[in-house]
């Protein structure tokens, strides 16, 4: 079988999609008689390409690295814009990898309602849409025979919402603890050897991992949207990230880190979320673990969560240093769950 992909966002994740779409492309065509083209790419500051006879991942790739436009790549007339682009491509799965925005969740929201309304499956990496749209987009989902996955959301492309959809039948999520924002572990670590927070913050900026207003994760909003996401689809409990008791890791000052260390203790940003009947208690904040806690050893960029359910008490996921590939696996990995 062969679609059309189109891709919205071409930023780090959406390059390594493009490239793992390249890698895999034999894999896909033999293992499980998959073909694609790329009929439509979004950027954010270097143009739209649409061809809904096929565009060149390749070329487009290099445009970018050289800091040129794609329009180039697409054939008259141009999109106008997103919503033009997925009307035009012909596209049958998007992609939808935008910057997130935490307070509403848009312009994300709105592209993959459009998408799903024209018979599109989704797939995204897009963290706003599930917290501030989950139930609306999966019911448009059902009622179009369309499919919403979202699996490189939390952990990239470690498997957790796949896991409670299709191997975990009728267990119950009771609560889950972990460590979901690598960044600021990353900081907590550096920290750890003696470094002041801000130059911990520039070290992470400087390989990538922080942006340059690194705000959204040391003030706790990236580990927020991700405990709204885990509680709404989870849980069955609707929860935005402005319902998440938060608090950032800007309180701890090295002379903290370094005697928690002494002690034999670490801090960590610590995220976590208790069912309470009908309603869940969420939290994210900077917390002293102890060695006996398995998110104790959790160093650098390495993510862990440890759920809570009703039938196997508990169960660890761990992630050692994920990044864009981790992410553009998940993508994949949706892909293929929906159109196989």
């Amino acid at each position: 079988m062969h679609f059309k992909l189109v891709l919205l966002g071409f930023g780090n994740v959406g390059r390594a999609f493009a490239r793992l779409l390249m890698q895999k492309e034999k894999e896909l065509k033999s293992r499980y008689g998959i073909s694609y083209s790329i009929t439509g790419i979004s950027t954010g500051h270097h143009g739209l390409a649409c061809n809904p006879q096929g565009l060149d991942p390749g070329s487009a790739l290099e445009l970018l690295e050289a800091g040129d436009s794609i329009s180039s790549l697409s054939i008259a007339p141009l999109p106008k814009n997103n919503f033009d682009l997925i009307k035009i491509s012909g596209g049958d799965v998007l992609f939808e990898n935008s910057p997130v925005d935490y307070k509403t969740g848009q312009p994300a929201l709105g592209h993959i309602r459009f998408a799903l309304e024209s018979g599109m499956h989704v797939v995204t990496a897009n963290k706003g849409p599930i917290v501030h749209g989950y139930k609306s987009l999966s019911d448009l989902a059902l009622s179009n025979d369309r499919k919403f996955l979202f699996e490189s959301t939390v952990m990239d492309g470690a498997p957790i919402f796949s896991l409670f959809r299709e191997t975990l039948p009728a267990a119950n999520l009771i609560s889950f603890r972990g460590i979901l924002n690598s960044t600021t572990n990353l900081i907590l670590t550096r920290m750890e050897t003696g470094q002041s927070f801000e130059d911990a913050v520039q070290y992470a900026q400087s390989i990538g991992i922080a942006e340059t207003d690194p705000s959204g994760d040391v003030d706790g909003w990236d580990s927020a949207v991700k405990v709204a996401a885990l509680v709404t689809v989870l849980m069955g409990i609707p929860l935005t990230p402005q319902q998440v008791d938060r608090q950032g890791i800007g309180m701890l000052d090295l002379p903290k880190v370094l005697a928690a260390k002494k002690e034999g203790n670490r801090w960590k940003l610590v995220c976590s979320a208790v069912r309470e009947g009908e309603k869940a208690i969420a939290k994210v904040e900077p917390a002293i673990v102890s060695p006996t806690s398995p998110l104790y050893n959790t160093e650098g960029t390495t993510s862990i969560v440890e759920f809570e359910t009703d039938v196997l008490g508990k169960l660890t996921i761990r992630e050692t240093d994920p990044g864009p590939e981790t992410t553009a696996y998940g993508l994949l990995a949706d892909f293929i769950n929906i159109v196989r």
